[in-house]
């Protein structure tokens, strides 16, 4: 017969490196942000796109500012207008972290200015939107 337990299958020691190297590098995070950018923009000469979108991203990292994003203020207005159709000035804490987490912004305040009434403001949403935008954007830094 034969043994089930000499049958169970060990990691590979070059995927979990590999993984690690991955994750340590934000190399996924990077592609994302590069295929977001390729199908939102559209450019016709689509590697030359993705040079300057490099380019931008190491200029942005020496510079700390200016990282590629797709989004920008008026958009995530337009985000929060659409959470908030009555104009009440504020969204529900689920809406603010449904909308973030849509985003693609991944790392927020769970419990920001307003939690304890269910009550987030445009200030708060934009605020944690545009960190978590340009944090997500710039997929160089460790």
């Amino acid at each position: 017969t034969v043994n089930m337990a000499s049958k169970v299958e060990k990691p590979w020691p070059r995927k979990e490196e590999a993984q690690k190297y991955l994750q340590n590098h934000k190399i996924l995070e990077l592609f994302d942000n590069m295929t977001s950018q390729l199908i939102f923009h559209r450019p016709d000469n689509p590697k030359e796109f993705l040079v300057e979108q490099l380019e931008n991203l190491q200029k942005g990292k020496m510079t700390r500012s200016n990282y590629p994003c797709l989004f920008d203020g008026t958009n995530i207005q337009s985000i929060f207008g659409m959470l908030d159709p009555t104009n009440r000035g504020f969204i529900t804490t689920h809406q603010y972290r449904e909308a973030l987490t849509t985003l693609g912004v991944r790392d927020f305040q769970q419990h920001p200015p307003g939690y304890d009434v269910d009550k987030i403001s445009l200030d708060t949403f934009e605020r944690e939107a545009k960190v978590g935008l340009a944090r997500a954007s710039a997929t160089f830094m460790e």
